[in-house]
């Protein structure tokens, strides 16, 4: 069943590093990715925009879209990527989250996909 992996940066962390520890982090991150993929369990893998990268919300309510440009300072993360992979178990997807490197300097989030409607 598929699980994702959600990356949650504290804000700021990603401009506090210099170009060598962003390097660093990138690159174990691709290898993280890497090892998911020669085990045959990754969907998916992308790193997200941080919030210069002109994030919005939007919302319909009664026919009217409501558009809100961010950057949206209430946040208190920043999520920063996702993992989609596909695990049998929550406790699989758990033991997933704790080789991923990015808990050691962010949280992994572990969700299960599912439908919206059970």
């Amino acid at each position: 069943m598929p699980y994702m992996l959600l990356i949650l940066e504290p804000p700021g962390q990603r401009e506090a590093r210099t170009e060598a520890e962003g390097h660093a982090a990138y690159g174990a991150m691709t290898a993280f990715a890497q090892r998911l993929r020669e085990r045959g369990i990754l969907h998916s893998a992308e790193s997200l925009a941080p919030r210069d990268g002109s994030p919005a919300r939007i919302s319909v309510r009664d026919g009217q879209a409501r558009v809100l440009d961010g950057p949206f300072s209430e946040a208190k993360e920043l999520i920063g990527g996702f993992f989609l992979v596909d695990c049998d178990t929550r406790d699989e997807a758990i033991a997933l989250a704790r080789e991923c490197p990015a808990a050691e300097w962010a949280t992994v989030e572990v969700r299960r996909l599912g439908p919206c409607f059970t």
